[in-house]
């Protein structure tokens, strides 16, 4: 993939720069949006209504200069009970990334959630990330859970290893220890573990890894999805099995810095009892 991405990005930032487009594009990848959603659940705990969760999807950090102040701005003004981090935190697929942490920390500065920040690995991600995105507080769940308790009632959250490309995600092992009847938000990043998600009694699902396309067509919406799941997974909230998922648009950009009819979103959901 590695390979097919030089040849690719080249090529494409030619027929873009000469269609005159290719700085529109620049433009539009460092204009984030808010995106508020609103999630009902009948087996939602009563104390767990109005639970507020930032999604952070894709940010690709270090692959456009000026994105990280400008989304530390957006957000700042943003709380939430918890803010999830789906994957994706460097551009390249390979080798060093020493502007991506000092950009994460510039974002990391302006989240006010109660609970923290929870994070899983995307496919752009080598393990030996993790440990470093902890320095700066978040907390990695790789193949693991962790509980959120209120008011005698739990919400857990569960996060498995990418399961796009490196295929160590191991969601029966992120669900030992957690009981079968409480509420279960899944972190991966790709919505391809949807059918896997939906037997294990998953209520909802947050993902990435599609950008919604990122370059979107008038009429025709996105051409590529890069995932191995039907297209009504790739994009927004969607429903399997009795289970909800939300597909983010991500922040960031992947192959080149641009977007066309597509802008970087800010996930915020609100989980809300039927």
């Amino acid at each position: 993939r590695v390979m097919r991405e030089r040849i690719a990005r080249p090529i494409l930032r030619g027929i873009l720069k000469t269609a005159g487009i290719y700085s529109r594009g620049i433009r539009n990848a460092l204009q984030p949006v808010v995106r508020n959603i609103r999630l009902e659940f009948e087996n939602l705990p009563a104390s767990f209504d109005g639970f507020r969760i930032l999604q952070l999807a894709d940010l690709h950090i270090d692959g456009m200069d000026g994105l990280a102040e400008i989304m530390a701005d957006r957000i700042a003004g943003l709380h939430a009970d918890v803010c999830v981090m789906t994957g994706d935190y460097r551009f390249e697929l390979v080798g060093p990334c020493p502007e991506v942490y000092p950009r994460m920390r510039t974002i990391l500065s302006s989240v006010h959630a109660d609970h923290g920040v929870v994070a899983v690995m995307g496919n752009h991600d080598e393990s030996d990330m993790a440990g470093e995105i902890e320095k700066l507080g978040v907390r990695m769940l790789i193949n693991e859970a962790i509980e959120i308790s209120r008011a005698g009632t739990s919400l857990w959250v569960v996060g498995v290893d990418d399961p796009h490309c490196y295929g160590f995600d191991d969601l029966d092992g992120a669900l030992e220890g957690v009981p079968d009847n409480e509420f279960k938000v899944l972190l991966a990043h790709s919505p391809e573990i949807y059918e896997e998600a939906a037997a294990a009694g998953i209520q909802l699902c947050l993902c990435g890894h599609i950008h919604a396309g990122q370059i979107r067509m008038p009429w025709i919406g996105s051409i590529l999805s890069n995932a191995d799941c039907p297209k009504i997974y790739t994009e927004g909230v969607w429903q399997h099995a009795g289970m909800t998922g939300y597909t983010c648009a991500g922040v960031g950009c992947s192959l080149l810095p641009v977007r066309y009819n597509c802008p970087p979103e800010i996930a915020m959901i609100e989980l809300v009892g039927k």
